[in-house]
């Protein structure tokens, strides 16, 4: 151990000798780490650490680059200054993840609050737990959001924000969580991780930076004015006439904008020192039978009506879009959230014929079987242009209105009847033949037999653990996902819990430490694990051999392939009477 005055002494000296951007800053910090630094990644830092006047960086690069290692190298770096007050903002399931690295790659002292740990600070006597001494803080965003007041009243040096793109629609009015962080740490300085700085619209760049420095880009009505607004006839204007160029200065000038901010590396871009595991893609063809064409066809031209009860108003393109989600995952999974649907009719013509009636927000059950709709419903809105929230007015129906309630309820009732009617999916049969398929060729490769199966749907989660374990690998399957409060989950984790007992692999945090003993118990005793898109983000489950994306996003940036970086083998389902199906 040092003294204070000694500590003082060496963060004197690694700044005193250079410039904040040089590489000899970093050297003494980093001499003890346990991590094999690639030059990108030095960059990165050094990129955080460029301008002593900047309120923060962006550190975008793609997916496997390593960007937890160069915020652990900003970290490091910090820590030996003894600026200490740091505090990292990640989704709930890499809270773990977070607390194993920093620890075992870096030394940094880390602890994980949560509900439960935060009460007993207080309960102790600390009426702030976020405010601690040498220690990092990691909280989830749901927490931070709750603890807002909190997290504004305590001084921080640093404040990481992982998986960062959940703030991009932050300029949204309904974007609540996002908006809360960025009042509670407006004035802090921030590295923002995110390996997708843009997925759909320019408006998300503008509210990233705007995290870190609302005056970047002014407000969002002068952005929009710039960048945003090309329409496709001004496109096909200049294309005729030849006018590209001032097309081209404007995103020339948006990068130059953002260049002080945010960094960025590709794949391609270090390939001459990273070599990356060849995968071996493969697509499983499957024909729907006439019931589940019969299903889909029926509930499309449900969707496609113009108007619809069972829906919000406020919300129909987003519910839509995940009806759509789980009517492609498996009958299962859509005949539970039909039976939500035919209850709130049910419960809305009875409140109709006595005028009492409004339109609920959501679906019952929706939210527990598609994990993410909290995360997607908090950043969508169906009109990318109105930024104000939208509400359902109450309203009186008239007998016309409850003659339409009751036909789409009796429409709903055949559409649930034929989804439970459906016990044996086309899709999952399929599965069958592609698991064979791909334990077959690990064994070829020498790799281990170990396959992770991605769903949207915890329903469907369920039935394909059914299905798996009727034929043939029972007992050998672990589930994965955002609540993990079946039985058997509940089983590995106190087994894990009194295996590791009185040991730092145990952070007081059941959450985390649940989903630790899970991907534990994979890793050493199951084949095969089964998770949600929610339950597995940011996992590192690079010792498994086969990815199987049983439910293909839509979004080419969410197939699961991206998170697990070092398969040999990625299984995609293609509906091969209709693709929309997959």
């Amino acid at each position: 151990m040092i003294t204070d005055y000694h500590a003082k002494y060496f963060a004197y000296e690694l700044t005193k000798r250079c410039a904040s951007d040089s590489l000899e800053k970093l050297s003494s910090t980093l001499s003890n780490a346990q991590v094999d630094l690639n030059p990108h990644q030095i960059e990165a830092a050094l990129f955080a650490f460029r301008s002593p006047l900047s309120k923060g960086a962006i550190l975008a690069d793609e997916v496997g680059l390593g960007k937890t290692i160069e915020a652990g190298i900003v970290l490091s770096q910090k820590w030996a200054e003894r600026k200490r007050k740091i505090l990292l903002i990640v989704p709930s399931s890499l809270r773990k993840q977070w607390n194993s690295e920093l620890q075992e790659k870096f030394f940094l002292p880390s602890i994980i609050l949560e509900t439960k740990s935060f009460n007993q600070y207080v309960k102790d006597g600390n009426l702030n737990p976020f405010d601690q001494k040498d220690v990092i803080i990691i909280s989830s965003y749901h927490f931070a959001r709750a603890k807002a007041p909190y997290l504004k009243q305590t001084k921080w040096d640093l404040v990481v924000i992982d998986e960062a793109h959940h703030l991009r629609n932050v300029y949204k009015s309904s974007n609540k969580i996002a908006r809360e962080i960025k009042d509670a740490l407006s004035e802090i300085p921030k590295v923002l991780l995110t390996a997708t700085p843009l997925q759909n619209s320019l408006l998300e760049l503008y509210g990233l930076t705007s995290v870190l420095d609302e005056h970047l880009f002014g407000d969002l009505k002068s952005f929009k004015a710039k960048y945003a607004r090309v329409s496709r006839e001004q496109d096909i204007y200049e294309s005729e006439l030849g006018l590209v160029e001032p097309k081209q200065e404007m995103f020339t000038e948006l990068r130059n904008r953002l260049k002080p901010v945010c960094t960025r590396t590709l794949r391609r871009q270090v390939l001459e020192y990273i070599k990356y595991t060849k995968r071996i893609p493969l697509t499983q063809d499957y024909i729907p039978t006439e019931q589940e064409i019969e299903l889909y066809n029926g509930m499309s031209e449900y969707l496609q009506r113009p108007r619809l009860f069972a829906l919000p108003t406020s919300q129909r393109q987003l519910i839509t879009l995940v009806l759509r989600k789980l009517l492609a995952s498996s009958s299962f999974a859509i005949a539970s959230t039909l039976d939500g649907l035919v209850y709130k009719l049910k419960k809305l013509i009875e409140e109709a014929e006595k005028q009492q009636a409004t339109q609920e927000e959501g679906i019952p059950g929706l939210e527990q079987n598609f994990e993410e709709y909290d995360e997607l419903s908090d950043e969508w809105t169906d009109n990318e242009e109105d930024d104000e929230e939208k509400t359902d007015e109450k309203k009186k129906y008239t007998k016309e209105d409850i003659g339409l309630m009751r036909q789409e309820k009796i429409d709903l009732e055949k559409f649930r009847e034929l989804a439970k009617k459906i016990w044996k999916n086309s899709k999952g049969e399929a599965l069958l033949i592609a698991l064979k398929k791909g334990f077959e060729m690990t064994a070829e490769l020498g790799a281990q037999k170990k396959a992770v199966i991605f769903t949207e749907s915890t329903v469907t989660q369920n039935y394909l653990l059914k299905l798996l374990s009727e034929n043939g690998y029972e007992g050998k399957i672990v589930l994965f996902n955002g609540s993990n409060n079946d039985d058997r989950s509940k089983e590995i984790y106190q087994q894990w819990v009194k295996k590791n007992k009185d040991t730092d692999k145990i952070t007081g945090s059941k959450t985390a430490d649940l989903r630790a003993a899970l991907i534990e118990y994979f890793k050493n005793d199951a084949e095969i694990m089964i998770a949600t898109e929610a339950g597995a983000e940011g996992v590192n489950l690079q010792f498994s051999s086969l990815v199987i994306n049983y439910d293909l996003p839509w979004n080419p940036q969410r197939i699961s392939l991206i998170r697990i970086s070092k398969h040999p083998q990625v299984i995609h389902f293609n509906g091969a009477a209709n693709t929309k199906t997959c």
